[in-house]
């Protein structure tokens, strides 16, 4: 499975990204890969190989690159509990300089990065993400939506606020398919029942689920919130989506 680190453009700068393509000199359906808060790693590259085995080139920026190259932090091999606080306390200021406009920069540069790659289809492409990476993907999905034909966004940062730009207020600028994988306690049911009316709403066609016995983060092989049926069930429902929304990609 071929891979490369690269260097992106960007309004800002220059993000570095890992990127995962089938070996077989064809043009596949682009994906875009939004990192979780912890960032780049081993299992994140690992997980855009396994997507790239199934016809994708994914794409995989460091999401972070205003603060310096993958890694951005030290990261320990296995994130456990007691690894989080220490972790946190580095990561909040990165995460929270990461604004809904920076997001929508980066993006413009990404997709337009990511088209531009000899092995990308020309067809649409798709946006998933994991924590605050699912957040990434709808803002993206809702700016492009004569690019972006897929959404998948697993244990979600919130995706309803008080906020005037919460990630649910933009849905009506969608034109993806959704899919929504929540671990038990990412939403309240207050929240869950205003994403669920908001989906509706703006009309777009998805589907949202709590994936039972799960804890926020339960796709990351490298952290204490691992549930491996969840994670099957992950790859079930995403390689699903794209295939059906990136079929001409």
């Amino acid at each position: 499975m071929p891979t490369k680190t690269l260097l992106i453009p960007t309004a800002d700068g220059q993000a570095d990204a890992f990127a995962a393509f089938p070996d077989d000199g064809e043009r596949h359906p682009g994906v875009l890969l939004y990192m979780d808060a912890f960032g780049v790693r081993p299992v994140l590259r690992e997980m855009a190989r396994e997507l790239a085995g199934h016809g994708y080139y994914v794409l995989v920026p460091n999401v972070y690159y205003r603060h310096g190259p993958t890694p951005v932090i030290d990261l320990p091999e296995h994130i456990d509990k007691e690894a989080r606080p220490g972790l946190f306390a580095q990561l909040m200021p990165l995460f929270e300089a990461h604004t809904p406009e920076r997001a929508l920069r980066d993006a413009d540069a990404y997709l337009a990065f990511l088209t531009s790659q000899p092995e990308v289809g020309a067809g649409p492409v798709g946006a998933i993400g994991y924590c605050m990476g699912a957040v990434l993907a709808v803002r993206t999905a809702a700016a492009h939506p004569d690019q972006v034909a897929a959404v998948a966004g697993f244990h979600p940062s919130p995706l309803v606020t008080e906020a005037p730009d919460s990630p649910h207020r933009v849905l009506p600028k969608l034109a993806a398919r959704v899919h929504l994988g929540l671990a038990e306690g990412d939403m309240t049911p207050e929240s869950l029942s205003e994403l669920t009316q908001a989906l509706h709403a703006a009309g777009v066609d998805h589907t949202s689920e709590v994936y039972p016995g799960t804890v926020h983060g339960f796709t990351m092989a490298d952290t204490d919130a691992l549930n491996p049926a969840a994670l099957q069930h992950h790859w079930d429902r995403l390689l699903a989506l794209l295939g059906s929304a990136l079929a001409n990609g």
